[in-house]
């Protein structure tokens, strides 16, 4: 695809994978914009591009964006949904032990960011006949993140969704990309050196990410896994579910006799 003079709306995407993806957008040729909860203005001003203060739970914040966005640049061509949070099972580590206002956040701005992002500029493309959502998701929305039950079942959700765009206006244009990665050097590492149970397989940069997505983009996948294992992890769930049940309760066993909780 040739990126020159499109125009790149990223959320959380002053620093980590949101910030990445404006770079490799940029350097591509793509005029970005940037939504962000804090340092979206300054982390523009190194493209040349349109910041701004956006909570994604807000839709008419993200309304407001886009009409900026587009009033500075022109129609939207790609939308990168990747504001995200973890919440934990704590305090009790049960699989239901968060708090419910830790549920609804996690839903809010996992899912709804999502369907928020969505509503907002598909109907531009979808004017123009052609465009691209990436919906930055988790390998715990295809296989499941120990520890955390409601970071699991909301990325499960942004995973659904995702794959909803795509069969309804996959014929009217738009595609989709579905982001899975284990673990990234980013901020919700919280300074593990090894990425704890999503690291299993390796910690990957940023940029190893955008790259991935750009790459899906051009060879027309759904899925951008910048851990190519997951496909095997993924594929194993779904044809041999009790035994990866048990491998994955005999990894949480291993994770809490090592670290004394499961993440």
């Amino acid at each position: 695809m040739d990126y020159s003079d499109k125009v790149v709306a990223v959320t959380g995407g002053a620093r980590g994978i949101g910030r990445a993806m404006a770079d490799a957008f940029h350097a591509a040729g793509a005029k970005i914009a940037i939504a962000d909860l804090d340092g979206a203005e300054e982390a523009a001003k190194a493209y040349d591009g349109f910041g701004m203060r956006v909570d994604v739970t807000h839709e008419m914040q993200i309304a407001e964006f886009v009409k900026q966005t587009e009033a500075a640049f022109g129609t939207i061509d790609i939308y990168v949904s990747n504001a995200g949070i973890l919440r934990t099972d704590e305090p009790s580590w049960d699989a239901a032990g968060a708090t419910d206002q830790a549920w609804r956040d996690s839903f809010e701005v996992n899912v709804m960011g999502a369907v928020h992002g969505a509503r907002q500029v598909w109907p531009g493309m979808k004017e123009k006949g052609s465009g691209v959502f990436i919906l930055v998701a988790s390998a715990a929305g295809l296989l499941g993140q120990i520890g955390a039950s409601s970071y699991t079942a909301t990325k499960h959700a942004a995973v659904s969704f995702a794959e909803s765009l795509s069969i309804a206006h996959g014929d009217e244009g738009l595609q989709v990309v579905c982001v899975c990665p284990q673990a990234v050097r980013t901020d919700m590492l919280g300074g593990s050196e090894d990425g704890g149970i999503a690291g299993a397989d390796g910690i990957v940069e940023p940029e190893d990410v955008a790259a991935e997505t750009l790459k899906a983009i051009e060879e027309k996948r759904f899925l951008a896994l910048p851990h190519p294992q997951v496909a095997e992890y993924e594929a194993l769930r779904a044809t041999q579910r009790d035994r990866w049940l048990g491998g994955m309760r005999k990894f949480r066993r291993m994770m809490v006799g090592s670290r004394g909780r499961p993440v």
